[in-house]
């Protein structure tokens, strides 16, 4: 169901994605980045920030960064600085942050992308390098600290004031999640918060210039919570104005289980976390050539690859979209397409069953269990008649209980089509004479009856008969 905002008011929504680069070291030390260690294994006097320990920039980190800005459109910087962004937090060991501020190392991109069909441009301001903090864990009484992820490295992408619907906020998040994972800089994993989400909102009447307060919602992992927490907050503010009250400038969190936000604290300003250059650590200084080089080799991205899949393979736009979303589920339908020679088809079958299938059981698509080979050899039984397209959904679900090929479920179950004409015809000739009350009734113009001599002979033929040579054999014996 579509939302709308109440008659007269727009909302005005900025993104900051936090990406997780994909190093194996931390940003400033050699600690382990590994999800699901231990707690407070992967820890060191640097990422703990001890008295006497000095960091060191990640030079991985800087790449996958400058990667990930070329693909988004950005300005890369010849020489960008680290900052402290001071607060005090538990989770916060050395009492500031590494980050940048004043001069980040990407800025000015911008990023295309579609909603409902319609093309949408939206700014992106800035993506900066910058560390994570440890991990809050609240039991109970007491808090406990994890401090794994501390130091573990980061790129924050942050949009411009640009988008104005909440289904917007989640198709820019999907794209930037794309990119990145074509990009093999950050996997892009919700659950694990590999890619975590800010979202700044506030609503302004129609006929305003200026912004009103916003706030930011903090830390959503889900594509359906940005946009519900959006949809909640535009609503909730509109009220707070309607009521004739002001909204506060806080941070919010969001209950996907009450589906409404709530405040966490206070938001600070710029000025508030005293940024100033980090003395242990020199500018990053990037060479022009190590530049071009990295956007020399740049993977073919999703919208390039879209465009691809049009040209090369008659796709629809929707269907290349669709496809190129996520790159291993692009790399699929290339290997089916290029095994069974049939783009749409095989688009069909992935689009449709496939998603649906991994939608119901809540699966990944890398957790798959039909090979690309055996999808392949299904669509092509189904192109080639060995099989009619009813057929084909009964042996996918066999496939996807058992993993077995399509070949073998056709020949243990004895599913082959009938497609030779004279044994078809016999069928048909024995349904025709078996019923002669319908035929007449069929004759004197009741030609809905033609679905019942159909079925007839479906069943007569175990479901094996060809469906067009049926249809053919009826017209000529039944229109005789």
């Amino acid at each position: 169901m579509a939302f709308n905002i109440p008659q007269g008011w727009k909302a005005v929504i900025g993104l900051e994605i936090h990406a997780q680069l994909a190093t194996q070291s931390k940003m400033f030390s050699s600690d382990s980045t590994q999800f699901g260690s231990m707690d407070n294994q992967n820890v060191s006097p640097v990422s703990l920030g001890m008295p006497g320990a000095l960091p060191v920039i990640n030079k991985k980190a800087v790449e996958y960064s400058v990667k990930a800005g070329l693909a988004l459109g950005c300005k890369i910087r010849d020489s960008s600085v680290f900052a402290r962004k001071h607060y005090f937090y538990p989770d916060l060991a050395k009492g500031y942050q590494i980050s940048q501020y004043d001069l980040p190392i990407c800025y000015d991109g911008t990023i295309e992308f579609l909603v409902d069909g319609k093309k949408k441009q939206v700014n992106i301001q800035r993506a900066h390098m910058e560390e994570d903090a440890g991990k809050s864990i609240h039991d109970g009484a007491q808090s406990l600290i994890n401090y794994n992820r501390s130091s573990v490295p980061l790129l924050e992408i942050v949009s411009g004031p640009d988008m104005t619907l909440p289904a917007e906020a989640a198709e820019y998040t999907r794209t930037i999640r794309s990119i990145l994972q074509y990009l093999e800089v950050c996997d892009g994993n919700l659950e694990e918060g590999s890619l975590r989400c800010d979202c700044n909102v506030s609503v302004m009447k129609d006929s305003e210039t200026e912004f009103r307060t916003r706030v930011e919602i903090k830390n959503i992992n889900s594509f359906r919570f940005i946009e519900k927490a959006i949809e909640f907050e535009i609503l909730r503010q509109i009220d707070v104005y309607e009521d004739g009250g002001k909204i506060v400038q806080e941070t919010r969190l969001f209950d996907s289980a009450k589906n409404k936000t709530f405040s966490m604290r206070g938001k600070e300003e710029a000025k508030d976390y005293r940024y100033f250059r980090d003395p242990d650590l020199l500018p990053v200084k990037l060479d022009e050539t190590w530049i071009a080089n990295i956007k020399k080799n740049l993977p073919e991205l999703p919208i390039q690859k879209a465009k691809r899949f049009q040209d090369e393979f008659g796709l629809p736009e929707y269907d290349a979209l669709v496809l190129t979303q996520d790159k291993k589920m692009a790399d699929y339908f290339e290997a089916v397409v290029d095994k069974c020679k049939h783009p749409k088809p095989a688009s069909n079958w992935i689009m449709g069953e496939l998603l649906r299938s991994l939608n119901e059981e809540k699966l990944e698509f890398d957790q798959n269990p039909i090979s690309a080979d055996n999808l392949a050899d299904l669509v092509s039984s189904i192109e080639d008649q060995t099989i009619s397209g009813k057929m084909g959904k009964t042996v996918f679900i066999e496939m996807w209980k058992t993993k077995k090929s399509p070949k073998v479920i056709i020949a243990d179950q004895g599913m082959s089509q009938i497609t030779d004409p004279t044994t078809v015809e016999k069928v048909v000739l024995e349904v025709i004479k078996a019923n002669p009350g319908q035929v007449e009734q069929y004759k004197s113009g009741k030609n809905k009856l033609f679905g019942f001599f159909v079925g007839q002979v479906m069943k007569v033929s175990q479901g094996q008969a060809n469906p067009d040579l049926v249809n053919e054999m009826l017209k000529k014996h039944l229109d005789s």
